[in-house]
């Protein structure tokens, strides 16, 4: 099931944040690869080598063209609805786009008679809560919208006729991340900060939640781990294994940041439900493929911090 040299892969959600970091890594060793980008953002990162389409995920008839034309040997379906506090607000949406488009996918890829297996990126949000580290095995049991979602779209991938492999990433941090998430929230306004673009004050939500956070480079090199040597049906953590308190993860922050700054609580900030502490186990995929993650937390908040500098003075941050 390897997707390297000689394969033509396909990423669902290409020009979004792991899946362009995804894209990187495929360039490295496919001469061609295919992406998918939602129509309705069009963020797409042109380079040599990358084949761009724009699919509706709940588009049946536009996917199966995209995939009849394309005919890749391996789907990483990395398309979704990501944020987890929108998916209160929006869980039909949630719902919709990653289990019913999940389902539509794999009917394409079966109506295409495509001898094509399918990576399914889902979450560790789909974990009943615990105080110890989660297991492949532990009760899936999610507590919010967006992770019952994910566990639909799992027990869609569980059922197809498809082969098709699962992968679980908890928390992961980096550039390109979108400022809806906490890491790059906190490196954003210490950017636009040190810019002068804002008050020197960071507002935050809870810091004593505690997350296992993974660089996303480490996160996209573990999809091709178990490309390469996963097992379908099977669920996989991605997960470093050592869970961060939020505020800890900020503090390393304001060590990098070249001005003074206010920390204040804005309750706006704070979710309906946050469960106290979301840590992985690793002992299985490591088992599997050998992958563990690398990439020290500090150079994953140095290169996301770095970036956002980078973002605001090209272009003030509006693509984010």
């Amino acid at each position: 099931m390897n997707p390297g040299p000689g394969g033509q892969p396909l990423v669902t959600g290409a020009a979004g944040f792991a899946g362009s970091h995804l894209l990187d890594r495929l360039r490295q060793s496919s001469e061609r690869v295919f992406a998918w980008s939602n129509p309705a953002s069009r963020r797409e990162h042109h380079a040599p080598g990358v084949q761009w389409d724009s699919v509706d995920l709940v588009d049946l008839p536009s996917m199966e063209r995209a995939l009849l034309a394309s005919r890749p040997s391996f789907i990483f379906h990395c398309a979704g609805i990501p944020q987890v506090a929108e998916s209160w607000s929006q869980a039909d949406l949630a719902l919709r786009v990653n289990a019913f488009g999940t389902y539509l996918l794999l009917e394409a890829v079966r109506r295409s008679r495509l001898n094509c297996p399918v990576l399914v990126v889902s979450s560790a949000l789909v974990y009943r809560p615990s105080g110890d580290p989660l297991r492949e095995q532990d009760p899936l049991v999610p507590r919010d919208p967006y992770g019952v979602s994910k566990l639909a779209q799992e027990m869609v991938g569980m059922r197809a006729s498809t082969p098709v492999l699962i992968a679980r990433p908890f928390n992961h941090a980096g550039p390109r991340q979108p400022s809806s998430f906490v890491t790059s929230s906190f490196a954003r306004q210490i950017a636009e900060i040190e810019a002068r673009m804002a008050e020197p004050v960071l507002r935050v939500g809870n810091l004593d939640a505690r997350r296992d956070v993974t660089d996303v480079r480490d996160i996209v090199r573990g999809y091709l781990a178990l490309a390469a040597s996963g097992r379908v049906q099977v669920p996989y953590n991605l997960c470093s294994g050592k869970a961060y308190r939020v505020g800890e993860l900020l503090e390393i922050l304001l060590k990098m940041s070249r001005v003074q700054v206010r920390v204040e609580l804005d309750p706006a900030r704070l979710r309906p439900s946050d469960n106290p502490l979301v840590q992985g186990d690793v002992s299985r995929i490591a088992a599997a493929t050998g992958w563990r993650a690398e990439i020290p937390i500090e150079r994953t908040l140095s290169d996301l911090l770095e970036w956002w500098r980078a973002q605001l003075a090209t272009n003030g941050g509006r693509s984010q």
